[in-house]
């Protein structure tokens, strides 16, 4: 009986933590020892790299506004960095004069990136998809960090457009941006995303192919003894999956690659306590938590006849799986994105993780 009671208030615990305690921890010390990022109006050269596998559909569109941003032309470099598209994404980047366009042979997002920042020069390299698109002062916004020489890398803000549907990724991400704020006012965040992020060349790391930038390189910047900054001031702007279910597909791909990196990344290395302290809270914890959830349903079950408190805990979780299977909007969200990092740990562990990759349904 002690030993269910103690995994009962563990799992209990971390659940409250990652989701609630964490974020709103960050916040508070974010606001009473900041630590600031000395921004500038600064022009570095840069080369934006777009990875692409067979995205006729958007890429023109890509191009387009990346040709309209307002940043001096002689300093920008735009790449689309195909890997092995089959349909005519390459064809159609070059109809667009000053594009450079690298054929790869398929190996995945982060090898078609790691080729072309080896054939691009300048001071920042800078990564979008393809199916997003920037505001026109997004990159200047984007690298004002980079007057600070501890910063590293820079990710923006990426604006989740209203969904079609009923998905409710937009209510997460405006949940997540806050939190990645507050990280990064107290030193550096612990995770980026696609849509928008640069990267000092002389910083650039070559990571496993299987691993993805967004997770690997804030950690790896801090290792490295940089710092992986947020700005909020530079947007992007995304369609989501079109329902919580398509999201749910996505959301498995991704946190394949996320356990990889968890169990195989080395994350924990050379990272001081505070960092060390926000990724277990924010990474390994968050993507923990389906397990978590079942563990503590288990132990609720187990444990309802010996106090209110488990038969509470036990009533709180059966309302929150109701709701889901009612349609409930948030619910089934979280629900299913909880499911999926039970899902995505299993297929790891029974088939390991791919490189390549396929669009998510809806978002072009």
């Amino acid at each position: 009986m002690l030993v269910l009671e103690i995994v009962f208030w563990a799992s209990l615990a971390a659940l409250v933590w990652t989701h609630a305690a964490y974020p709103a921890f960050a916040a508070l010390l974010a606001r009473v020892a900041p630590r600031g990022v000395a921004k500038g109006d600064v022009e570095p050269s840069v080369a934006v790299i777009v990875a692409a596998y067979n995205e006729e559909a958007v890429i023109a569109r890509r191009l387009e506004n990346l040709l309209g941003l307002d940043y001096p032309r002689e300093k920008l470099q735009i790449v689309v960095t195909s890997d092995a598209s089959s349909d005519r994404t390459e064809e159609i980047a070059l109809e667009f004069p000053g594009v450079k366009v690298i054929s790869n042979p398929r190996g995945g997002k982060v090898a078609a990136q790691d080729r072309a920042v080896r054939q691009t020069d300048g001071d920042l390299v800078a990564f979008s998809d393809a199916n997003c698109t920037w505001a026109p002062d997004a990159l200047r916004k984007l690298v004002r960090p980079f007057a600070d020489p501890d910063v590293g890398y820079v990710c923006g803000q990426l604006r989740i457009l209203d969904a079609a549907g009923g998905n409710k990724e937009g209510v997460y991400w405006r949940y997540e941006m806050g939190v990645r704020d507050a990280e990064s006012r107290l030193g550096s965040v612990t995770g980026g995303n696609g849509s928008i992020y640069a990267v000092r060349r002389r910083d650039y790391v070559e990571v496993d192919p299987r691993f993805g930038h967004d997770l690997s390189l804030p950690y790896l910047m801090v290792q490295h003894g940089r710092r992986a900054v947020y700005e909020p001031e530079a947007h992007a702007f995304e369609r989501p999956t079109p329902t919580n279910e398509t999201e749910y597909r996505r959301k498995v791909r991704m946190f394949e690659h996320c356990w990889l990196i968890v169990l195989r990344g080395k994350m924990l290395r050379r990272l001081g306590p505070l960092y060390g302290l926000a990724i277990v809270s924010h990474r390994h914890l968050r993507y923990a938590s389906g397990a978590l959830h079942l563990v503590l349903l288990a132990t609720s079950v187990a444990l309802v006849a010996h106090g209110w408190v488990y038969a509470v805990v036990l009533g709180a979780q059966l309302g929150l799986l109701a709701a889901a299977a009612l349609g409930v909007g948030i619910a089934r969200y979280y629900a299913l994105v909880s499911w999926a990092t039970v899902v995505a740990l299993w297929n790891y562990l029974r088939r390991g993780v791919p490189a390549t990759w396929e669009a998510a349904e809806g978002t072009r």
